[in-house]
């Protein structure tokens, strides 16, 4: 297994990480990664098959869980009923109950809502340049999910600031200021959705959170913590992840000069899959093993090991991917990594295909002439990969 170091925020990584990762394939489906300390899976055979192999899972065996720092046991008390966090009889059971109430059926009766609301977004987009993000990338889906909560639109900014606070905490360039702010977020966002709970409890309304009150799985239901873990992992993951995709997708368009009639009702559907695989929103997901897998890819796995699944890498392989490197919104529809795989496929994909394929040709139909007017720059937030400013004019 050959050796690479790369700092996650030297900022030539940061804006175009596929350089490394095209190094990291030619060198083997395993490589280690110096500044991470793991082994981590380059190609998409590998990164699919670790996904999906039952013989490791997210949740920390017990002889590696480090020793919690007292500053930041409210942010892990949180973490620790997260479904993306567990494996086993609790994954399932908790999994399966969001599933009862984050349904096909409801995510699709907000298509009406999604429609309108990019309308009324583009409506007051200013006349003269503007960053996109804040306009419209970062308002789509947070308003999104607080009507599909059942949370006031109002909360909006308020759940922005503290999800773009907690996920600081994944990042390669946390440091103590950053975990203070986590950690005073994650207190304000419990307190928060304990008080809309416990209110729920008492008057019961048509929403998720009604829903997930009322989910209910071999008599057993979701906890008041389990339920608020559940509501932030939605909210935290669920926009984050689609700000990210809608921002990448549309630099990605842009800079390609897709033909209009990739926009069609007929052919959107491949272009958000496109914009999925050649620009993914996470980069690494990590997972443990829990027993020993010998000659796993050239690597033998023992028990307690972490290794590093790269993604964005996988998406770019030419052995899964003709000219993975080329944007092409006419290429056929196959699974990418961008949502994972196996029993942690993200839970609100269709949600998050359902803004996109809504959002993209609207915002092109309304703005023919949108340009970007300077170069977009991303965001220092490695494991995530995301714009810091999308400049624009209409």
């Amino acid at each position: 297994m050959q050796r690479f170091s790369q700092s996650p925020t030297d900022a030539a990584f940061v804006q175009n990480p596929y350089a490394f990762y095209e190094r990291g394939r030619a060198a083997g489906e395993l490589i280690w990664w110096d500044d991470y300390s793991l082994p981590c899976a380059t190609s998409y055979d590998a990164v699919n098959a670790l996904l999906r192999d039952r013989r490791f899972g997210r949740e920390i065996p017990q002889d590696k869980r480090p020793e919690i720092p007292q500053h930041l046991e409210p942010f892990y008390a949180v973490e620790a009923h997260s479904m993306l966090e567990l494996e086993g009889a609790r994954h399932t059971r908790l999994r399966s109950l969001v599933l009862r109430a984050f349904t096909s059926r409801r995510i699709q009766t907000l298509a009406p809502e999604i429609e309108t609301l990019c309308h009324q977004l583009i409506d007051v987009f200013p006349a003269e340049e503007f960053d996109l993000l804040p306009q419209f990338a970062q308002k789509l889906p947070v308003i999104v999910i607080c009507r599909l909560l059942g949370i006031p639109e109002e909360m909006g900014s308020e759940l922005l600031r503290w999800s773009n606070a907690m996920v600081t905490m994944y990042q390669a360039r946390r440091t103590r200021e950053d975990e203070f702010a986590a950690v005073a977020a994650t207190e304000a966002f419990v307190s928060f959705m304990r008080s809309y709970v416990e209110e729920r409890r008492k008057s019961p309304r048509d929403d998720l959170i009604t829903s997930l009150i009322a989910a209910e799985e071999v008599g057993q239901k979701l906890t008041t913590d389990e339920l608020i873990t559940t509501c932030i992992l939605l909210l935290n993951a669920g926009h984050e992840a689609t700000v990210h995709t809608l921002g990448n997708g549309v630099k990605a368009l842009l800079e390609h000069n897709t033909r209009s009639d990739a926009y069609s009702s007929e052919n959107i559907e491949r272009t958000v899959e496109e914009i999925l695989r050649f620009d993914p929103p996470l980069h690494m997901f990590t997972r443990w093993a829990y027993e020993d897998a010998e000659e796993l890819f050239g690597h033998s796995f023992k028990a307690g090991d972490e290794v590093g699944l790269l993604l964005a890498s996988a998406n770019r392989d030419d052995a899964a991917f003709e000219n993975a490197a080329r944007f092409d919104v006419s290429r056929a529809v196959k699974p990418h990594t961008s949502f994972g795989a196996g029993v942690h496929f993200c839970v609100g994909a269709p949600l998050a295909r359902l803004e996109l394929q809504i959002a993209i040709p609207i915002l092109f139909s309304r703005c023919p002439q949108l340009t970007m007017t300077e170069p977009a720059l991303y965001a220092n937030l490695y494991h995530f990969h995301g714009l810091k400013t999308l400049m624009v004019s209409r």
